[in-house]
Parts: C-alpha cells; structure tokens; sequence
C-alpha cells in the first residue's frame, strides 16, 4: 500500500494506483467539483478571487464558513470560490491539477507528494483535533480500543483520514484489520447513512452528521479527537508557485483564517447560525448541538498556526500506516511565516 499511495501523488512519472489520484486531479481541473457553497459572495471589482477547495462540506470546517458569512475574507480584499472536491484526495488533485489555489484536507497529501518529488506547502491547520466520533445505535460506551474486535465498522475509503485512524487505532490495540475487526469503506459523507442501514455496527463519522444521527436514536460511543489529541487533521495547502507568484494573496487567506478562527470561539452563537445557513436541511437544535460538540472538544483550530505536536501525531499515524515515509522535515513542508504573521496583526 505504500508505495501504491505515493506513487498516485506524482504527475508523469509514477504509475496509477487503487485511488487514481492523477485521473482525479484531471477530472477536478476539468470542473468536476462540486459547485459553491452557500455563503460565497459575489466577486466585485476590487477583490482577488480565490479557487478554493474543501475535501467535504462538513463542521469541521466551521471556521471557513464563519470567515465568510462573518464577510472577513472580503475584509482582506478576497472573494472566496468554495467547492466541495468529495474527499482528501480529490481536494490536493484540485491544487495540483490547477483547477484551486488552496485545498484543506488531509495534509499528509502534501507530505506524499514532496516525499516523491513533487510540489505542496502546509500553511496553516484548520482542524487541529480528530474530528471523529464512533456512532452506534447498538453499542455501549467503548473506552479500551480492544473492545473494537469483532465489530464492523463504517468508513470513508482509504487514504482518508477516518479510515486511517480507525485502522491505527485497530491496529495500536492488537486487532488485525480484516480478521478482528471489519473496516467498510463507503462514499465520504454517507458513514452514518451506511450505519443506520445496518451495514456495520459503528460508523467513524464527523459533524454534523454526528449529531443528525443522535436525534435518530443514534449515541456517540468513542471520541477519537480525545484518543488521539493534538492532531493536524485538516491544513491549508498550496503549491510553491502559487506563494511565489502571490504572496499577498496567501497572507490574506491564512490571516482571515485566524481572525474566524478566533471568532468562532468567542462567538459561539454566531457560529451557530453560521452553521444553520451551511446546512438547511437539518434541524437547527441538531445543528447547534455539533457546534456545542465542536467547541467542547476543541476541534476547529484556535489559531491557525501549525504546531509541532499536531504535525508529529499527525505523521506518526502515517507513517506507521505506509502512507508516507515522513522524510521531509517540519520546517520544509510547513510554512508556519504566514500564520505567525497573522497572529502579531490579530494581537
């Protein structure tokens, strides 16, 4: 699996793999995203329109949603096109295919494609914990990781961050993937769906799908965000080029990062209603009730900064999982000079 994963993150000079990462980034270039989220302003003369894509539409990401309902990036002079790529994979194959400037997602795309010489920059965490929950409409409370064995449990396919930590996590507990315990990989996004159909016993899901399957008799049964603790599960990447080419506009984006990032905790209310504009169609107390979760667990970056121990929890998992070798050092994929000065100008 190893070698398979990096060798998809090189254009023209390594083979496709089980992800097809290069036919997707081609897709994406071609306009395969999904379009605008709610909340994306009109583009005006005086602004820098930015292609921006997000690996899922989901809570997680609330300080996106907040940045630009709350009109901050417009502040900073940007107009913020957001699309939804459908997975960690697919968000990083939008950067590299052209078709976005930035991408959050699972860093470790980056990592990958640095490892086998290709581009990619980590400037800034947006999740800064897993933001995972086990949800089960039959289980009981799980706090030993062995307790695991036997069940089969939902996920988002592989490379993905939600498959990755359950597998670690199976795997850290002595539990072998495919004989203890059943991991099912299904569409990001339908976790929970899969789980209430009866097609696992557990579903490793995010906001606010968690709470949506509470309200239907569903409960919380593991917390991965406390598990694993600090966690760089979703960074903002951008090709060297692009910070090259405009550095203003890479300022102006991780600086607006950090501005909602403090304006989601410190206005919770705000982001609620934020949220309930994100996603219509679900009950306003279901919505309010992920963003209490969110908050409570510290899920959403308080600062857009990139910090030492996210970064090493983060490459640790994957590293052990075969899905990056971790030989590019720190301070050469992460470019934490944006963030820093983004926190001096918010102080």
């Amino acid at each position: 699996m190893t070698d398979r994963v990096r060798q998809s993150l090189t254009a023209d000079r390594f083979p496709l793999n089980r992800r097809r990462f290069l036919t997707t980034s081609a897709a994406i270039a071609g306009g395969l995203a999904i379009g605008p989220i709610a909340g994306s302003k009109p583009a005006a003369a005086a602004l820098k329109e930015v292609r921006f894509s997000e690996a899922v539409h989901n809570l997680g990401y609330i300080n996106l949603y907040v940045g630009m309902h709350a009109g901050i990036f417009t502040k900073n002079g940007l107009d913020m096109k957001v699309s939804a790529a459908g997975g960690d994979t697919q968000t990083f194959a939008a950067v590299l295919g052209g078709s976005a400037d930035f991408a959050i997602g699972d860093a470790t795309m980056a990592q990958i494609s640095r490892e086998n010489g290709g581009p990619g920059v980590v400037v800034g965490t947006v999740v800064q914990r897993a933001h995972y929950f086990g949800v089960s409409k039959t289980l009981k409370p799980i706090t030993d990781p062995k307790d695991f064995k036997g069940l089969k449990i939902v996920t988002s396919p592989e490379p993905n961050t939600n498959y990755s930590v359950a597998k670690r996590l199976l795997e850290k507990a002595g539990l072998k993937v495919g004989v203890d315990a059943t991991i099912v990989p299904v569409n990001p996004g339908t976790e929970i769906a899969a789980m209430l159909a009866g097609q696992a016993d557990i579903a490793i899901a995010y906001q606010p799908s968690v709470a949506a399957a509470e309200a239907q008799g569903a409960n919380v049964v593991f917390d991965f965000s406390t598990y694993i603790g600090p966690f760089c599960n979703t960074g903002i990447m951008v090709l060297p080029s692009t910070i090259q080419k405009d550095p203003a506009m890479v300022q102006a984006l991780v600086t607006s990062f950090e501005e909602a990032s403090r304006k989601t905790y410190a206005d919770p209310a705000f982001a609620k209603q934020v949220a309930r504009k994100e996603f219509p169609d679900l009950p306003g107390e279901v919505v309010d009730k992920a963003i209490d979760a969110e908050l409570k667990f510290l899920i959403p970056a308080q600062s857009v900064i990139t910090k030492q121990d996210q970064w090493k929890n983060l490459m640790e998992m994957q590293v052990y999982l075969g899905n990056a070798k971790g030989s590019i050092p720190f301070d050469q994929i992460i470019d934490n000079s944006f963030a820093e000065k983004a926190v001096a100008s918010a102080k």
